[in-house]
């Protein structure tokens, strides 16, 4: 049986190991490339700039990671099912219902973290990480992307936005179809200023059943590092942009 390769240990501020260096699909956490350093914004936005990211549980040190392959969205092959098609067709046409983004930041994460999920015993999102993302949200580099029916959020999703490359974290429901909605705006936003991916980190058949496959890291990353250097968007919803997705 090959031997499990040490995993390097990041003091704060140490620069991450090249991605090439994850742990390989032998491995009994494949992808698994770093643990300890610090969660701090800029530490944040230099793991995502080399498509790098942190997950872990409490009890566990901070775990930095780079999966091979990587589950990728392209926005341009969304599949926009009939049924989530109509649903977006009525909410926008109900005037209680409104997309925002940003607006409650705090509550959107807050939910991903509590909201119960079919399967799953506990989160990832342990107050370290909530603490790490709202600083990053105060930096201008994490966005929620919420649906609000009649005054109340009744779903939506955080993710990480550097250049024009966002990366997906956690989406929450309180009502059907609620986060299929913020994921569709945050879609149609991407379509309007020409971001080509949402990275999806991990392969799951919600994620496939929406149009994300697997692409290798290597490409992923070079396509990361072009999005990070390009001119960063105005994150705001505008009702407008729901035809780059409706008129497809």
């Amino acid at each position: 049986m090959p031997k499990q390769p040490l995993l390097p240990w990041l003091e704060p501020g140490d620069a991450f190991p090249d991605i090439t260096q994850a742990w390989g699909v032998s491995s009994d956490a494949a992808g698994l490339l770093a643990a300890g350093g610090s969660l701090d914004v800029a530490s944040l936005v230099q793991a995502y700039s080399h498509g790098i990211f942190p997950w872990y549980s409490q009890g566990q040190p901070i775990l930095w990671w780079s999966t091979d392959p990587r589950m990728v969205l392209d926005v341009s092959r969304f599949k926009l099912h009939r049924s989530l098609k109509k649903t977006i067709q009525r909410f926008r046409a109900d005037i209680r219902c409104e997309i925002r983004f940003d607006s409650a930041f705090d509550t959107v994460i807050d939910h991903c973290a509590h909201t119960g999920r079919n399967g799953q015993g506990g989160t990832w999102i342990v107050p370290e990480m909530i603490a790490a993302y709202q600083a990053l949200h105060a930096a201008g580099y994490a966005h929620s992307v919420e649906t609000w029916v009649n005054g109340e959020l009744a779903g939506g999703l955080y993710c990480v936005g550097i250049g024009k490359a966002v990366f997906g974290e956690s989406m929450f429901a309180h009502r059907t179809d609620a986060s299929k909605l913020a994921l569709a705006a945050l879609v149609s936003f991407c379509r309007a200023y020409g971001v080509s991916f949402i990275d999806c980190q991990q392969n799951t058949g919600h994620l496939a059943s929406l149009g994300a496959t697997e692409m290798p890291r290597a490409r992923f990353a070079l396509q990361v590092n072009e999005a990070i250097a390009l001119q960063p968007m105005v994150w705001r919803f505008d009702a407008l942009y729901w035809h780059h997705l409706l008129d497809t």
